[in-house]
């Protein structure tokens, strides 16, 4: 670690301390010019440039920022709910904002965060923000990804495994007998999709004589498994699936909603399996087996990483948690136990 100091950076760029530490925090107030000579001041003392911001601050602010993708979704709200218990057990309070899935708006929120002076931030990313996360951290804010891994390890995550996810649903499909199989999901360029997706492909490859149907689009919710699911009612017998997948549970209520608006059975002509095990799920008309994910503990643990970080950020070392999922078996597939397996 190198043992340059913030006076150091100031001495090499030629500015004032002062100047250095509007570069980490308030950059919009220095010139480009002056922000360029502290920046290659920093890269080349080797400066720690994530610790020398946040000592560069005058006091905590004492909020976290949540950025989430869908709100709506009650895993999310679970999601917040266990962010917002561990922040307040720490003295903190939570500053929330819902991209509805749009990179622009979650870009938006993150300058927001950074201008409330947020000391921390966890997000649930909709695209590619790492280079974001990067700028942020350089400035002195420490970010946690939600449902999300970085593979760089350079951000602490806390995550399922999907790909175990999608192979307990393939596992469960396949010991009823079911063969013909779609994959109803988010766009795949999305990790947790892809990886769900994989699971499932995987656990099917071991089975000769099944096929799977794949449908993806930028929407997974409600409204558009009601889609689906009245699409599905309309193909040829041939063409339909006996069991189907949903890459979320609040897909998969929309296609039950919409097989048995026209007259399917549910599971009997067709079986259908979520992912999350919001709290809908056991309460819907059909039960819905999912596979559920911990959500409120995935809050609160990417809570307290931050609230780690931002207490010690010189020997703090990023973590990534992978949480196991669990199938929770119910009417949709046929068993009237609601027990796992």
């Amino acid at each position: 670690m190198s043992g340059a100091s913030i006076k150091d950076v100031a001495a090499l760029a030629r500015v004032s301390m002062s100047t250095v530490s509007n570069v980490l925090n308030n950059p919009q107030r220095v010139s480009a010019e002056s922000r360029d000579r502290v920046q290659r001041a920093i890269e080349q003392l080797g400066f720690v440039r994530n610790a020398a911001a946040r000592q560069l601050r005058v006091g905590s602010s004492k909020l976290l920022g949540l950025a989430l993708i869908n709100i709506s979704n009650p895993f999310f709200t679970d999601v917040a709910t266990g962010v917002e218990e561990a922040a307040r057990e720490a003295g903190y309070s939570v500053l929330l904002g819902n991209s509805a899935s749009r990179p622009d708006g979650e870009s938006g929120f993150l300058e927001l965060f950074e201008k409330q002076q947020v000391d921390g931030v966890l997000i649930v990313p909709s695209g590619d923000v790492l280079d974001k996360l990067d700028g942020l951290r350089r400035r002195g804010t420490p970010a946690v990804l939600i449902d999300r891994v970085d593979d760089r390890r350079a951000f602490s995550s806390v995550s399922t495994d999907d790909l175990e996810g999608g192979r307990l649903a393939a596992k469960h499909l396949l010991s009823l007998g079911r063969r013909n199989l779609w994959f109803i999901g988010g766009l795949l360029s999305v990790r947790q999709m892809n990886d769900r997706l994989e699971g499932f492909r995987a656990m099917i490859a071991n089975y000769p004589g099944v096929s799977l149907r794949v449908e993806t689009g930028a929407f997974i919710d409600a409204t558009s498994g009601l889609e689906y699911g009245r699409a599905i009612a309309s193909l040829p017998v041939e063409q339909r699936p006996d069991a189907i997948f949903a890459a979320n549970d609040m897909l998969a209520l929309g296609v039950i909603q919409g097989l048995t608006a026209t007259g399917f059975r549910v599971p009997q002509d067709v079986a259908v399996i979520g992912y999350d095990d919001i709290v809908f799920s056991a309460a819907a008309a059909i039960p819905l087996t999912s596979v559920r994910q911990p959500s409120r503990r995935m809050g609160s643990t990417a809570a307290q990483l931050l609230i780690d970080e931002i207490a010690d950020p010189l020997n703090f070392r990023p973590r990534s948690i992978v949480y196991e999922p669990q199938l929770i078996i119910r009417a949709s597939t046929g068993d009237p136990k609601g027990t796992t397996p």
